[in-house]
């Protein structure tokens, strides 16, 4: 399943609080708490529900192991048709505002 670390990765990323994840996601916000302290793995319900609102947030979870050497981790999704500035190679005076 999913990590204490990587819940709090993905929150982050996204800028979620655990008062709006335990919104999104149905489980009590001292349940998040818990899960995010790994004093307890908590219920396989609740960390599903939890996965799959910070899924809907954006969130690509990363098993151990699937790139390079690293360890499980988190990243956002692309984003496809949103502006996203001007990118690094494209800067120059008459665009730098």
């Amino acid at each position: 399943m999913i990590t204490s670390t990587q819940i709090r990765g993905a929150r982050a990323m996204t800028g979620m609080s655990i008062e709006q994840l335990a919104t999104a996601s149905g489980v009590p916000a001292a349940t998040i708490e818990t899960m995010e302290r790994d004093e307890q793995e908590g219920e396989a319900h609740a960390l599903l529900a939890v996965k799959q609102a910070l899924e809907a947030a954006g969130i690509i979870f990363i098993a151990s192991g699937n790139h390079d050497e690293g360890g499980p981790g988190v990243r956002l999704k692309a984003r496809t048709g949103v502006d996203e500035g001007i990118r690094p190679e494209n800067l120059n005076a008459a665009n730098d505002g």
